[in-house]
C-alpha cells in the first residue's frame, strides 16, 4: 500500500548503520490540519532505508515536502508476549512547492496546509483523504 503525505520537515536524524547489511535514516514531519477553524498538529516519525537514506540530504529542516511511503509492520514474540511495530517507510521525497515560514517576508504566517493524504490508488493525485467530520462527500466515485 503506497500513501503520500505533505508536511514540514521538522527533524532530520543521521543515518544509522543497524547491521552489516541494513541502514536507516529517520526524520520527522509536522502535519497540520484545520478542522472547524482549529488547527491540529501531528508529528509523524518516518524512515528511509538502504540506498534511499541519501534522499534526505537534498532537503533542509523547515522545507515543505511531499513524502511517498509504505506502511510496514512486524510481529515478534519475546518472553511469551507478542509485540508489534509499525514503520512508515518513505521511498520518495519531493519539494511540496510551498514557501516555508522562514521565507515568508510579509510576517503573516497562515496556518500550513498539510492535510492532504493521497490514497495512492489514483496516479493523478485527485483522491485525498480528509478525516474531518464535515467532509461528507468523500466517496471516490
Amino acid at each position: 500500500m503506497s500513501l503520500e503525505v505533505t508536511g514540514k520537515l521538522l527533524v532530520k536524524y543521521p543515518t544509522q548503520q543497524v547491521s552489516d547489511k541494513f541502514r536507516k535514516r529517520e526524520f520527522v514531519l509536522e502535519l497540520a490540519e484545520e478542522i472547524n477553524g482549529n488547527v491540529y498538529t501531528n508529528f509523524a516519525k518516518m524512515q528511509l532505508v538502504q540506498t534511499k537514506c541519501d534522499i534526505l540530504d537534498r532537503f533542509n529542516e523547515g522545507d515543505a515536502v511531499k513524502v511517498s511511503f509504505n506502511i510496514k509492520g512486524n510481529k515478534w514474540e519475546r518472553d511469551g508476549k507478542v509485540n508489534y511495530i509499525t514503520n512508515l517507510d518513505a521511498w520518495r521525497i519531493e519539494n511540496a512547492g510551498a514557501a516555508s515560514p522562514a521565507n515568508n517576508t510579509a510576517g503573516n504566517q497562515a496556518a500550513p496546509s498539510y492535510n492532504n493524504m493521497n490514497s495512492g490508488g489514483n496516479s493523478n493525485g485527485a483522491s485525498y483523504f480528509n478525516p474531518s467530520p464535515e467532509n461528507v462527500d468523500d466517496l471516490p466515485f
